[in-house]
């Protein structure tokens, strides 16, 4: 009996185990997909600006609503749970606060794109912003999407209407989202300030442009030259505060030796 006990308990830790690691994979692939609608939302207005972009952002808004929606049930379900270990309980903590603040990020990142789908139309070219960036954003979702290609994945042509489908989508998603802010609010309290984070504070190491970009650094510093323009000029006050001192000094004992 006790050897059964222990293979159930086994069992049952495994099992946690594995449905902790899911749902860091799921706030993880939050994380980025909300990362890459930022970046597609910096475009919106721009000269890149387009229906491609915007069915982009439409896809990536998606994607991010359905991330949301699974990950708000998985950590309600288990914070919820007064029977959860102290461990793992610290740990859906954690989740739950990236989760939160990734989705409030998400819900103003959508009221800028709405606002600026309002102000740049797409059916006047002519208006948007030329920023002089070429290309668009279709890499990037594809990386936070797992898709191969955008380009290649959408085969029908985009619609004239898509720019007013957009912005009526992302008005019913911004309100669904401040729905799921409040219910998350009124479901788990998890005080923000309280949650202390874990791991080392820069976990991925340098990649090697990184560090190659920091050995020109060095190495420039560690090169003589000329002195900066800001070293010459702080040089130059010294030296007129000096003689300021210097011939404050010099009246004042004029002034005391002749009276």
């Amino acid at each position: 009996m006790p050897l059964g006990n222990n293979k159930v308990g086994d069992a049952s830790t495994v099992g946690a185990n594995k449905a902790s690691a899911d749902e860091k994979t799921l706030v993880e692939s939050l994380v980025k997909v909300v990362a890459c609608y930022r970046q597609l939302a910096s475009c919106v207005g721009g000269s890149t600006d387009s229906l491609q972009l915007r069915d982009e952002l439409r896809q990536t808004r998606e994607k991010a609503q359905e991330l949301a929606v699974s990950i708000c049930h998985h950590l309600t379900r288990r914070l919820r749970d007064k029977n959860l270990p102290s461990e793992q309980r610290t740990e859906m903590e954690l989740l739950w606060v990236t989760f939160s603040s990734c989705l409030e990020l998400h819900h103003v990142d959508m009221c800028k794109v709405l606002k600026a789908s309002e102000l740049f139309s797409l059916a006047n070219t002519a208006a948007l912003v030329k920023t002089g960036v070429e290309g668009g954003g279709g890499e990037v979702a594809a990386r936070a999407l797992s898709v191969v290609d955008l380009s290649r994945a959408q085969n029908p042509p985009l619609p004239k209407s898509l720019e007013h489908q957009e912005r009526s989508a992302t008005e019913q998603e911004i309100g669904q989202i401040d729905h799921m802010i409040e219910d998350m609010e009124m479901k788990v309290n998890v005080l923000r300030w309280m949650v202390e984070p874990l791991g080392p504070q820069y976990p991925d190491p340098l990649s090697s442009s990184d560090s190659a970009s920091l050995a020109l650094l060095s190495v420039d510093e560690e090169q003589p030259g000329p002195r900066p323009l800001c070293q010459r000029n702080r040089v130059f006050v010294l030296f007129l505060l000096c003689v300021v001192v210097l011939v404050a000094a010099t009246l004042s004992a004029c002034i005391v030796f002749f009276s």
